[in-house]
């Protein structure tokens, strides 16, 4: 191949990489103006849940009505938008793939919202109220006088529920890099202490300062890894059976 073509390679390809990108943004802002209309009742839901009882929440600011009711209709947005985003990237991935690794990747795409769904669940009605109750009665055994502006608990919601649903889409992202034969089971165990550096740093960085919010964090993404490489595994067992039978089929002609 020529210089010339190579070179027009590459520019289809960020041509392509940018019309992808055009398209996940124009979903996203779409989700966002449907996030906008959806933002009062889930704030109204949001406010009358059971660990919300008890909070008189406070504007400290002229804009913090409004920053509450876009972070709500961005999370809406993301995961309505978060499918999207993962067929994007098959397509504009899948040209390379074999035709079975093009389908089965496909097929994972739905489990990006059922497991950013599943994410959320266990974050707000799991890991929030207790990380809440936790700095709380902190609060409480130093005496401190309590007034919650409504952005500071909106964004300590956020901040531990977001991050949590992304990483709940881990043994999703395991299982379609070890289709693609980037991982196996076997490496993931190798890399198994450095694995667990890495979530323990996330899960410190993602709650709130206190050892019980980030064992609270920490177990489910260790346990979440375990998964992955449960996963992994039956991933790989599959293409080393394919593999055989395809050589053995190889050998039977070449016979």
């Amino acid at each position: 191949m020529s210089l010339e073509a190579e070179e027009m390679s590459v520019v289809e390809h960020l041509t392509e990489l940018r019309r992808r990108i055009i398209y996940v943004l124009a979903v996203f802002v779409a989700g966002l103006a449907g996030g906008l209309f959806a933002a009062r009742p889930v704030y109204q839901y949001l406010i009358h849940a059971d660990h919300a009882q008890g909070f008189v929440l406070h504007a400290f600011s002229f804009w913090d009505g409004i920053g509450m009711y876009m972070k709500i209709a961005m999370a809406v947005s993301l995961a309505v938008s978060l499918p999207f985003i993962v067929y994007q990237l098959w397509a504009f991935i899948s040209p390379g793939l074999h035709p079975a690794e093009r389908s089965a990747a496909l097929r994972y795409v739905p489990y990006v919202f059922i497991l950013f769904i599943a994410g959320i669940a266990f974050a707000y009605y799991i890991v929030f109220p207790m990380a809440l109750s936790f700095t709380i009665a902190v609060n409480h055994s130093m005496g401190l006088e309590e007034t919650y502006g409504i952005a500071q608990y909106f964004s300590f919601m956020f901040t531990l529920v977001i991050p949590l649903a992304l990483l709940f889409e881990l043994p999703l992202i395991v299982m379609f890099l070890t289709k693609l034969r980037i991982l196996n089971p076997l490496r993931l165990r190798r890399m198994r202490r450095y694995a667990y550096f890495a979530l323990v740093f996330i899960a410190v960085v993602i709650t709130p300062p206190d050892f019980i919010s980030d064992f609270l964090v920490t177990i489910p993404l260790l346990i979440l890894y375990e998964f992955s490489v449960f996963l992994s595994a039956f991933v790989y067992r599959k293409q080393l059976a394919g593999d055989a039978e395809r050589e053995a089929r190889y050998v039977s002609k070449e016979g």
